[in-house]
């Protein structure tokens, strides 16, 4: 046998000042090299030893360059529940290089890194955190259940530290721990939104819009209005409902399980009514046409048998009702839940505590924000006067189709609602 004595190796490496925990590693590597085959040249011995114990000492500087707070907070995958008014920003989903595109992700970010739940350089490139919302909301589109995935800090009091660096219209008011791999798109089954409309949009189209306060639905005409809606439910073609699809394109059959319109109520001496839709999941701009072309038939600007016409090959002019009453209510994950909410480690993925804080962010910042825009601004009313315009065939959809790009090169968008 042949032996092998690295203690030159040793020596230098000890003189080298790198610490008790590599000496002591080396030690044992030495041990372990101490009688090799007369067959392994020494040389050979001595430069593996050289690169396991730089491997070794790369892992311990890396590990040394941790600040006292990622020491003290790991990093764990979580889920945030958000709240937020769309009114004011282009939408959620953050634009890298679009700076004058203020948007929800913008703040939130901002808040976080400032709050001391994720470095600085996560801000910059957000797949770092692993970041990923469940619904891309467009311009001025708010939600009360918005549920973003993100590797964060877990610092004390992480919800309260969030909150005091954002603005009032946007609040964490929850936070729950969820498996490594979870993807809050890719792991949700459904989302449910809300649409809040002053009742007048249902009004006969030579209703006079100055008496628009004076506007009350009648049953029978709510009644119309839900048996068109229930015309939604099931899967369809809906590539007239947005832009740039083509009625081939497989992702256009979306399947919707609920559409309704609720009991109207008083606000500021305006009726209202607000209409809940419950789908897997929604293309951009694809609810407010589901609407648009319901206040189309109502009204008597369209047939019925449009709607049905709309999800077959040929173009349909889609008329898409403003974007100001529109809410990301709920989203869920029903399989996640039956997966890995019984197991004994993770949460279900619901916000039954959460509730009020929900409810109470609703009636303070979204609600106001509808009713007091719709009745000093009459978006609703505005667009209503544009209706005869629409000839709901290929001609005029093709027209403002070519509206709906320029809108898209013009400003930041989202592929869903």
């Amino acid at each position: 046998m042949h032996f092998v004595r690295p203690l030159t190796l040793l020596s230098a490496l000890r003189n080298n000042k790198l610490g008790f925990g590599i000496t002591d590693y080396l030690n044992k590597l030495i041990c372990n090299m101490s009688e090799v085959s007369q067959d392994v040249h020494p040389g050979k011995v001595l430069k593996r030893a050289c690169e396991e114990s730089e491997a070794h000492l790369t892992k311990k500087l890396k590990t040394d360059d941790f600040t006292e707070d990622e020491r003290k907070y790991p990093k764990k995958k979580v889920v945030l529940l958000i709240a937020y008014s769309g009114k004011g920003y282009y939408g959620m989903q953050r634009n890298p290089g679009n700076s004058q595109f203020r948007t929800i992700e913008d703040d939130l970010v901002t808040a976080l890194v400032k709050s001391g739940c994720i470095p600085q350089e996560h801000c910059d490139d957000m797949k770092k955190m692993s970041f990923q919302r469940c619904a891309r909301t467009d311009k001025g589109v708010s939600a009360a259940g918005q549920v973003v995935s993100l590797k964060v800090r877990l610092i004390d009091d992480i919800i309260g530290k969030i909150n005091e660096h954002l603005p009032s219209q946007i609040r964490v008011l929850g936070l729950k721990r969820v498996t490594q791999g979870f993807n809050s798109k890719n792991n949700c089954d459904a989302r449910t939104y809300s649409y809040t409309l002053p009742t007048v949009a249902f009004a006969p189209k030579d209703y006079d819009t100055k008496e628009a306060a004076l506007f009350r639905l009648s049953p029978e005409t709510l009644d119309n209005v839900n048996r068109l809606f229930a015309l939604y439910k099931g899967t369809h073609n809906f590539h007239n409902f947005t832009s740039q699809k083509a009625s081939s394109d497989p992702s256009a059959r979306r399947y919707i399980t609920l559409m309704s319109c609720g009991q109207p109520f008083i606000h500021s001496e305006n009726e209202f009514a607000e209409i809940t839709v419950r789908g897997q999941s929604f293309m951009m701009h694809q609810i407010r046409k589901m609407i648009g072309l319901v206040i189309a038939v109502i009204k008597g600007y369209a047939t019925e048998g449009v709607i049905e016409r709309s999800w077959g090959k040929e173009k349909v002019d889609v008329p898409k009702a403003p974007g100001l009453g529109l809410v990301l209510e709920k989203v869920h994950f029903d399989r996640y839940n039956k997966r890995f909410g019984g197991d004994g480690l993770h949460e279900c993925l619901e916000w039954d505590k959460e509730e009020k804080a929900i409810k109470d962010f609703k009636e303070a910042h979204i609600y106001p924000t509808i009713t007091e825009t719709e009745c000093e601004e009459g978006p609703m009313i505005s667009w209503m006067a544009t209706l005869p315009v629409h000839d709901f065939e290929a001609t005029a959809s093709e027209s403002q189709e070519n509206k709906d790009q320029k809108q898209v090169n013009d400003e930041p968008h989202n592929d869903s609602d």
